[in-house]
């Protein structure tokens, strides 16, 4: 439940009032916005301070149709063999292609292993790939929260993960680069609510 007297501080306004948004005004989002978005997102907490983040910015409809199409592929063939009636499969297909292509700013995260510790053994290695993501993932809440702070809204979305080759041709991407998810960016459209768990159900104090 969010205090009261924090609900009024600056920092906890952001967090407290950040939604995830999936509906956004047609104006453009100005380039140093969008750059202050990856400022705040580079400053984010990370393995070894490796920073292995990369990161696309999509603007123009060529590339939003290029990235909506290659992922739309591929989970069109993943629910077909998951047997979803053929109706449920366009339509889930049509929601994901609107959310990408009608958002101002795509802005894909990816990971690279480039400087990242290497191990002879395979599970340390996995866990070095882990650590990289969470460092993305770290970066990308720095992103969202400073898109809030900005006035804008933005939205996770998972795609990627489930098609990194298919989004790195589409994109033309280096060949390090593993895209891990993408964020919608845009001025609101829309007004959601929210609600988290108690911190009872969560938090276990030792």
């Amino acid at each position: 439940m969010m205090n009261a007297a924090l609900s009024h501080d600056g920092f906890w306004k952001v967090i407290f009032g950040r939604r995830s948004i999936r509906r956004y005004r047609p104006e453009p989002v100005p380039r140093a916005i969008i750059e202050r978005l990856l400022t705040a997102a580079i400053w984010a907490p990370n393995a070894h301070n490796r920073q292995p983040w990369r990161f696309v910015v999509i603007t123009q409809a060529e590339g939003k149709e290029a990235l909506a199409w290659a992922m739309a592929r591929r989970w069109r063939a993943d629910m077909l063999r998951d047997g979803l009636p053929p109706e449920e499969i366009e339509a889930r297909l049509q929601r994901s292609h609107a959310r990408l292509t009608q958002a101002p700013v795509l802005i894909l995260g990816s990971i690279t292993m480039t400087d990242m510790d290497s191990y002879p053994d395979p599970h340390r290695q996995a866990l070095e790939r882990v650590m990289a993501t969470q460092s993305l993932a770290l970066a990308l809440g720095n992103l969202m929260l400073a898109a809030h702070h900005e006035g804008l809204g933005a939205c996770w979305m998972c795609g990627p993960l489930f098609a990194p080759e298919a989004v790195r041709a589409a994109l033309d991407l280096p060949a390090d680069w593993e895209p891990q998810a993408v964020i919608t960016l845009g001025w609101p459209d829309e007004v959601r609510a929210s609600a988290r768990k108690p911190l009872e159900e969560v938090v276990l104090w030792q």
